[in-house]
């Protein structure tokens, strides 16, 4: 049976307005039917708040809901060792923090969301310090019992070989892979050829759509571009262009058992759309 959950990122808008304290986020996911809920930080004050932390910890426990993830981001190519070291106390800090939510997983990125790569040769280059940056982190998180992971996520370790490679480098039985099955787009990648790849590695799944416009047919603002030029937008998951049925498919008979988590950043209104997308993942997963 799928395990199905929210992503706290879905409801950023009305955290960030404060439209909906975390409490109530809590609640209206649990009323959705959710099984688990991810954090990330937006929207969410973890930091400043004392006692936040373990609040939001017993309001989930309380509420019969398990934590799956804690994302993050993080960047281990710093201009200096210095700066390189206060990055890496910093996501131990965050693996704490991960702890102390009960989360069993936590995903850190690598690079920024944006960055890009300035030569072909560059990861060649970067490789073997990103992966010492992803053990060193994950090695610290295996003494709280939590599994790391890097995503499919931005530009420059979204190709699924690159995230491949890095998973298979770091060599942990405490590192794995969040597997976004729509952010392949980014770099213009097939999503369905992807998931295949990484599905292995995957220890926990974002389940998103994406519109998806040629780079010829520009569609106006609020678009991403990708690498190649093209556009894509969020979607209800299940309304948009990508092949979400056969990507379910694909999951359902590989005989994965992990938590899948919706990840909603479309146009529409952040209940509305998360929890049509919610719904949609699991009709169209009883269907598979």
């Amino acid at each position: 049976m799928m395990k199905l959950g929210i992503s706290s990122y879905c409801l950023y808008p009305n955290l960030h307005s404060q439209e909906m304290s975390v409490r109530q986020m809590l609640e209206w996911v649990k009323a959705q039917g959710a099984d688990h809920v991810e954090f990330t930080p937006h929207g969410i004050d973890f930091e400043t708040n004392p006692g936040a932390v373990e609040q939001i910890a017993d309001a989930t426990r309380k509420l019969g809901l398990e934590v799956a993830n804690y994302a993050i981001s993080a960047n281990f190519l710093q201009s200096t060792p210095d700066e390189y070291r206060q990055e890496l106390a910093r996501v131990k800090k965050q693996v704490e923090l991960a702890a102390r939510l009960g989360s069993s997983q936590m995903r850190h990125d690598v690079v920024a969301w944006a960055y890009k790569q300035s030569s072909v040769g560059q990861f060649e280059g970067d490789f073997e310090h990103l992966v010492d940056a992803c053990g060193i982190i994950a090695d610290y998180a295996a003494s709280y019992g939590i599994t790391t992971t890097i995503e499919n996520h931005g530009f420059y370790i979204t190709p699924s070989d690159r995230s491949l490679r890095i998973v298979q480098a770091v060599n942990r039985p405490n590192f794995k892979m969040l597997l976004d099955i729509g952010n392949f787009l980014c770099v213009d990648e097939n999503p369905v050829a992807a998931v295949k790849q990484c599905l292995s590695v995957a220890s926990i799944i974002h389940f998103k759509d994406f519109y998806i416009r040629r780079a010829y047919e520009y569609p106006g603002e609020g678009w991403v571009q990708t690498m190649n030029g093209n556009y894509i937008r969020g979607a209800i998951f299940g309304q948009g262009d990508m092949d979400v049925r056969y990507i379910i498919r694909i999951i359902k008979e590989s005989g994965y058992k992990g938590p899948i988590s919706i990840e909603f950043e479309g146009f529409e209104a952040a209940e509305r759309g998360t929890s049509a997308s919610f719904a949609n993942a699991r009709r169209l997963w009883d269907e598979a």
